[in-house]
């Protein structure tokens, strides 16, 4: 996506508004656009931000992010594999809810090389993650919590 060219019409937009009001006003505007010109690409991309988090809810599964190369922003999409069709383990609880998990940052990418690595969406491996936790097992990355390992080995 070109922010240039978005900027570019809206400064034209403003410039011919300005210019009805005289060579000051037209002078005043264009320094104006000037200042203004981070504070819209900003808001642009806060707007394509917003739509890509839109997009995303609509489609379970799918992430959809916003990054910036130089200076235009880019769509990455990503939909793991494992995201097109739910565990079987997921359908025999019935009704599924929506909640809001908020975790650092560190540990949420720790969460999604694990799922990685098991071929699973983040959600599902969370999913397991929390249902083995409440069956008491451990958790799906194979580690056991509080089991200690001793010896050595050459």
């Amino acid at each position: 996506m070109n922010l240039d060219l978005l900027a570019e019409r809206f400064r034209a937009d403003l410039s011919r508004t300005a210019g009805i009001g005289g060579a000051e006003i037209a002078a005043a505007a264009e320094r104006l656009l000037l200042a203004v010109d981070p504070a819209l690409r900003m808001t642009l991309l806060e707007a394509l931000s917003q739509a890509a988090q839109e997009i995303a809810h609509a489609l379970p599964g799918t992430q959809i992010g916003v990054r910036v190369e130089g200076r235009e922003p880019v769509f990455v999409v990503e939909q793991p594999a494992a995201a097109a069709q739910p565990d079987a383990s997921d359908k025999d609880d019935g009704d599924t809810i929506r909640i809001t998990l908020r975790l650092p940052e560190a540990l949420k990418a720790r969460a999604e090389t694990l799922a990685a690595k098991r071929g699973q969406s983040l959600n599902t491996w969370l999913v397991g993650a929390a249902r083995a936790a409440a069956d008491g097992e451990h958790p799906p990355s194979g580690g056991r919590p509080g089991k200690r390992i001793r010896g050595w080995q050459r």
